[in-house]
């Protein structure tokens, strides 16, 4: 999790400037510290958080040591690949990959990244290059967030790409009207399933039907939006999905937590990376399989149906 580039810096944890004094920070620390303190009815994992923060820019040597890093492009632990843009932006081809893939995963979330970041960089700043490790760190949340968006739907596409024959998938999917875009739609033999595909840098909870989390912004309805984005692909192509799949990195969620199915609506599940393969192969416990036809009559109505987002 904390190779995010979603992740809050230990600024933004201890919510100090990166100019702040070293009088100023230690206030911030020792505030936060009397403030989510767990024997005060403070919060455990953001306790744990401030703790880390202060072990990572407390002293004036470590500060220096990070700060260093923020700004140095040459950081092996940055690992720039990651974060690169894919090198290839065309369909897999069969002798490649044996799921058939359709679609540009993370596609969007890139771009939005891209825009983003030029417009914070500002008009007319030449970005020698938008994917710098510096760069990233050194960018505000909501931009690092699009790019671990990206991230996680191309993580995602990856596992699903060697699912096998028998499964087909499709990735940046248009619903058709003012929701957001359906990050995958994954047919097989356990059924037909859509995911999100998400990444705050940091652990998350299902509360009241919604995904909130320390990293959540309040005004995000993760759930909400997925679920409305599921409803206009199976009211327009006239499909019923399995469940719904939240797929979040190992460690965001301890165990797969889930909403169970209401009327029409499909089981809601959120799990973490390591076991999306496993659900996608078996299903869930009590879910009837679907048979061959069926898989193959779903797969010419998505064919025919689904459209992409403009990437």
């Amino acid at each position: 999790m904390q190779d995010s580039p979603a992740a809050s810096t230990p600024y933004e944890v201890l919510g100090v400037s990166p100019t702040a004094t070293d009088d100023e920070l230690r206030r911030a620390y020792r505030l936060l510290l009397r403030q989510t303190h767990p024997d005060v009815g403070g919060n455990a994992t953001k306790f744990h958080a401030v703790q880390l923060a202060w072990e990572r820019i407390g002293s004036p040597e470590s500060r220096a040591v990070y700060d260093r890093r923020r700004f140095d492009n040459t950081e092996p632990s940055a690992a720039p690949d990651a974060y690169a843009a894919p090198s290839s932006r065309g369909p897999a081809t069969k002798s490649s990959l044996k799921t058939r893939m359709h679609g540009h995963p993370g596609g969007q979330a890139r771009l939005r990244y891209l825009d983003l970041v030029r417009e914070w960089a500002g008009r007319g700043t030449v970005i020698d290059d938008p994917y710098a490790p510096a760069l990233i760190r050194s960018a505000p949340r909501l931009v690092r967030h699009c790019l671990a968006k990206a991230l996680a739907e191309e993580a995602t596409a990856q596992l699903v790409a060697n699912l096998g024959i028998g499964f087909t998938a499709w990735h940046d999917i248009d619903t058709g009207g003012q929701t957001d875009k359906l990050d995958h739609i994954i047919l097989g033999p356990a059924g037909l399933f859509g995911l999100l595909s998400e990444d705050w840098g940091g652990s998350v909870q299902l509360r009241r039907g919604e995904l909130v989390g320390e990293e959540v912004p309040d005004e995000d309805r993760p759930i909400h939006h997925f679920d409305d984005a599921a409803k206009m692909i199976a009211r327009g192509l006239k499909v019923r999905f399995t469940a719904l799949i939240v797929v979040l990195p190992d460690g965001a969620v301890d165990e797969p937590v889930s909403l169970p199915k209401r009327g029409r609506r499909p089981m809601i599940i959120v799990i973490p990376r390591s076991r999306l393969v496993g659900v996608l192969r078996e299903g869930l416990a009590g879910m009837e399989r679907g048979s061959f036809e069926k898989v193959f009559e779903l797969r010419s109505t998505l064919l025919n149906g689904i459209r992409f987002v403009n990437t």
